[in-house]
């Protein structure tokens, strides 16, 4: 797995940066790219798209931080966000849970911390792009569902259909046409419409 790990290294101290490629590379990773600055970070990332960001919280001088940084890689689904940190102050904890960031690394951290934090840190953004597609799918299941109970309804009442004959209908014809369920209950739903405002 390490061999195949693609890194980028963001700190504004070059002796941290340095002393993370050393190890890094000694573990069997691959360092694509070391950056002093959260904003070019970001530029950085998504040019070459590595497996997993390790990014100091503060940056020297900067109103832009590696949280700040770390909310967009998540948004983006560039990469997964592992934050070195000297501090422990809860707002920082709290902004940085809501920015998505995977895991921390505090510093003095050693070698034998690397590997544990990295790949905790892949497997849990993994588990939140599952959960995303599960709750993108759901999503479209509901909105789904939303207009075939419409659709249901409408059979029932115009054509004296249980609930259930009035599913298979929407069922088959939704085979039969090879269209969406939902295609089929929108239409429906449509072709009532316009027999109440007269125009069918």
């Amino acid at each position: 797995m390490a061999e195949r790990t693609r890194v980028i290294i963001a700190d504004d101290e070059s002796i941290i940066r340095m002393d993370l490629r050393e190890m890094l590379t000694n573990l069997g990773y691959l360092v694509v790219g070391e950056i002093n600055d959260a904003r070019s970070s970001v530029h950085a990332a998504r040019e070459l798209r590595p497996d997993v960001v390790i990014m100091d919280i503060k940056f020297e001088g900067e109103d832009y931080d590696g949280i700040d940084a770390a909310r967009v890689l998540t948004e983006e689904k560039i990469a997964p966000v592992l934050l070195l940190t000297a501090y422990s102050q809860r707002e920082l904890v709290v902004r940085a849970r809501e920015a998505g960031v995977v895991g921390y690394l505090v510093k003095p951290f050693r070698e034998a911390d690397l590997v544990p934090a990295i790949e905790v840190a892949l497997a849990r953004f993994q588990e939140f792009q599952t959960m995303e597609k599960q709750v993108g799918d759901l999503e479209e299941a509901l909105e789904t569902r939303k207009f075939v109970d419409r659709a249901k309804g409408i059979l029932q009442d115009s054509q004296g259909l249980t609930e259930a004959e009035a599913f298979r209908k929407i069922q088959k014809m939704s085979m039969n046409t090879r269209k969406p369920m939902k295609d089929v209950a929108e239409a429906i739903i449509l072709a009532q419409q316009t027999q109440q405002t007269g125009f069918f």
